[in-house]
């Protein structure tokens, strides 16, 4: 009983990614955008397919080394209400995401239409400028446990990483939000407020 049903859930995983899969084209299809929001497929249960904190993919407990495969599953990802899932046109299937499924890893800043523009790419070569349409949010409390995240597409956001905090740090500016000194970031001219400016000195 124990080995039939240990069968069963291996062969719906491989039944899962082998769908999948195929309905992309094959596994060799480049990682472009898809319109994974417009697709609404019947749920075809959980993978055993994770993402750790730290953006690292994992399948059944093994992390995948090939970017190309982690970008093509990026590619088909979405955030349903319910749970995270990959997408295609036949096909929904469940995984787990630890926080948020991207790390923004490198951040560039440009000056566009007289204002600065930081830009930043995540760990499946995804390149987003914080501005209106892809906020920059904080959450946490004092400076020194703060999480940053920057938005990447429909409901997924990409972690920035230790280090581009400690940038943003460096470029903040302060002004008063809600009666309280705060500092924050500017990008795309809107103000981001990161955090208040007496928790500054905390940030090690």
């Amino acid at each position: 009983m124990g080995e039939n049903r240990a069968e069963s859930v291996g062969d719906r995983h491989r039944s899962g990614l082998e769908g999948l899969f195929s309905s992309l084209g094959g596994l060799n299809q480049p990682a472009k955008p898809r319109p994974v929001e417009k697709w609404n497929p019947p749920f075809c249960g959980d993978l055993d397919m994770r993402i750790a904190s730290d953006g690292t993919w994992f399948y059944l407990g093994t992390p995948i080394g090939r970017l190309a495969l982690v970008k093509l599953f990026a590619s088909i990802l979405r955030k349903d209400p319910e749970r995270y899932v990959l997408v295609t046109p036949v096909e929904r299937v469940g995984i787990t995401v630890e926080d948020v499924p991207f790390q923004a890893v490198e951040m560039a800043v440009t000056a566009r239409d007289g204002h600065d523009m930081l830009t930043f790419r995540t760990n499946v070569d995804d390149v987003v400028a914080a501005g209106p349409e892809h906020p920059l949010r904080f959450d946490g409390g004092v400076l020194t446990g703060l999480k940053p995240y920057v938005h990447v597409r429909g409901d997924l956001w990409a972690r920035l990483t230790r280090p581009l905090l400690y940038d943003l740090v460096e470029r903040g500016e302060e002004r008063m939000v809600d009666g309280v000194q705060t500092l924050g970031v500017t990008s795309g001219g809107v103000f981001f407020p990161m955090a208040p400016a007496r928790d500054i000195q905390d940030l090690a």
